[in-house]
């Protein structure tokens, strides 16, 4: 099993939205980046879990967690000319752009700040905290999932 953080701005797709999805799942798209493309096409994988972490709003903050369901296809809104995910260079025989499927696990009660993750000492080598890593999709060590899951309970 892998960890991850996936990232979304609440305004764009928050984790309530995900909360009033059928089976609290839903598709993960519109990740237009190359590495972090290349994580869920060649990395993720069903049973993975994942902090669903809001981004670019006033107190960025991991939310929640989700369970990955799918393994990576191509993500339709590349096709889609009404979109604001439309890719005119992607195509149904060569897609450039991959999607998951995800279901919400747990809502976290307090959400985890980035402020707070960014004062705890064990931390310090996890990739969101990292100068200029705005990576929407990126890995999680084990150790740094336990961490976080500390928080939650506490």
């Amino acid at each position: 099993m892998q960890y991850w953080l996936m990232k979304s701005e609440p305004t764009t797709y928050g984790i309530d939205q995900l909360m009033q999805c059928p089976k609290q799942t839903d598709t993960w798209d519109g990740i237009r980046n190359y590495q972090a493309r290349n994580f869920m096409r060649h990395q993720m994988t069903p049973g993975d879990l994942a902090f669903f972490y809001h981004s670019s709003c006033q107190v960025p903050a991991i939310v929640g967690t989700m369970k990955i369901v799918s393994t990576a296809y191509p993500d339709s809104t590349a096709l889609d000319p009404n979109s604001p995910y439309y890719d005119p260079k992607a195509t149904i025989d060569n897609p450039r752009w991959f999607m998951v499927d995800v279901q919400l696990q747990t809502k976290f009660t307090q959400p985890i700040t980035l402020q707070t993750l960014r004062q705890d000492t064990r931390l310090q080598s996890m990739l969101l905290l990292q100068r200029g890593c705005r990576l929407s999709i990126q890995p999680v060590l084990p150790e740094h999932w336990q961490i976080i899951l500390e928080y939650n309970c506490s």
